[in-house]
């Protein structure tokens, strides 16, 4: 039986652990198909599964990784054959399904999007999960009704993988784009995607009265918790905030207030289960009229799967910014 080097992450008796070791390849069963990975990311939900800090796995042991993308080898779905080039991410993928930390990838046919043109596998995992989570927020603003107009959209976590691809397509869309950082040291790469203003978290506008002084036509926001309901209370007449992250809590204390009386939106981002048109046409606007200027300047880092617990703890620390590749061999 041909073996592969994977990612696993175990919860026993013995408590957590993870690391690179020997499992087989899967062979795929009908509508199932076999890729073999160029590519993947880190994405805080890998860093909470790979140091145990997160319940985000459903079963162990478990490959992980929640995106990857690469070139079929076996397909046993109709839509797909050896030779495509294609992307996965969501689903179960690394929740109750090996995910995209090996050298293969075997998942439902469904699960994937064919790769458009004007991406190869490494630059789709440039983009990644977050990314494509970024095209889902912008999309959801502008499909309720977001515009220029309205005024500045914030974008908070502005130097992960969501929030500063977000600020390079809604800068192209012609949106003044305020970001929301602490790291001094990172202004400047801020600016250079698109950022006409950084703000550190401290000087965010607001006290905490139900409604207080609109300053923002709508948000980004990658932290949740007390950041977000301080926002909904800044947030100009029909502008929408989309919620995607909560690391800074899952707890939200507000009122109706900013929703009935400025008829605001908070619009809520699951990049998992996307449907097939949908999942196809956000990757499509990623290659072209939405992709990135310098796609290279997002990359921070690039390891392979033994250099994956370094960068977890380094993520969860607050010290990664931008995207970071993983290559599998």
């Amino acid at each position: 039986m041909t073996q592969q080097q994977a990612f696993r992450i175990h919860q026993d008796d013995d408590g957590h652990r993870a690391g690179v070791e020997a499992v087989a390849i899967a062979q795929p069963t009908q509508g199932e198909v076999l890729v073999r990975v160029s590519a993947s990311g880190v994405n805080y939900k890998d860093a909470l599964a790979g140091t145990g800090k997160g319940k985000v796995i459903k079963r162990f042991p478990i490959t992980g990784g929640i995106d990857a993308a690469g070139i079929v080898e076996q397909s046993e779905h109709p839509c797909w054959k050896p030779g495509d080039a294609v992307i996965a991410t969501g689903f179960g993928m690394a929740f109750d399904h090996d995910g995209g930390y090996a050298e293969t990838l075997c998942v439902p046919g469904d699960w994937l999007a064919p790769m458009p043109r004007g991406l190869d596998p490494r630059q789709a995992m440039i983009l990644g999960t977050a990314g494509f989570t970024a095209a889902l927020a912008v999309h959801r603003l502008l499909v309720n009704g977001q515009h220029p107009g309205l005024g500045p959209i914030l974008v908070t976590g502005a130097s992960g993988g969501v929030g500063s691809i977000a600020i390079n397509i809604l800068a192209r869309l012609d949106f003044e784009v305020v970001a929301v950082s602490n790291k001094q040291a990172l202004h400047d790469w801020l600016t250079q995607l698109g950022a006409s203003r950084i703000i550190g978290r401290d000087e965010l506008p607001g006290g905490d009265r139900p409604l207080e002084k609109a300053v923002w036509g709508g948000a980004v926001d990658n932290v949740g918790g007390a950041m977000l309901a301080q926002i909904t209370r800044t947030l100009a007449p029909n502008g929408n905030i989309a919620s995607i992250g909560l690391a800074g809590g899952t707890t939200l204390e507000t009122t109706v207030m900013p929703f009935i009386l400025r008829g605001i939106g908070l619009l809520g981002c699951n990049s998992v289960d996307v449907p097939f048109p949908l999942r196809a046409d956000l990757w499509r606007r990623l290659a072209t009229d939405w992709r990135p200027s310098d796609l290279e300047a997002l990359v921070s880092d690039q390891v392979d799967l033994h250099g994956l617990p370094a960068v977890f703890e380094r993520m969860l620390a607050g010290k990664t910014h931008g995207r970071i590749l993983v290559m599998p061999a």
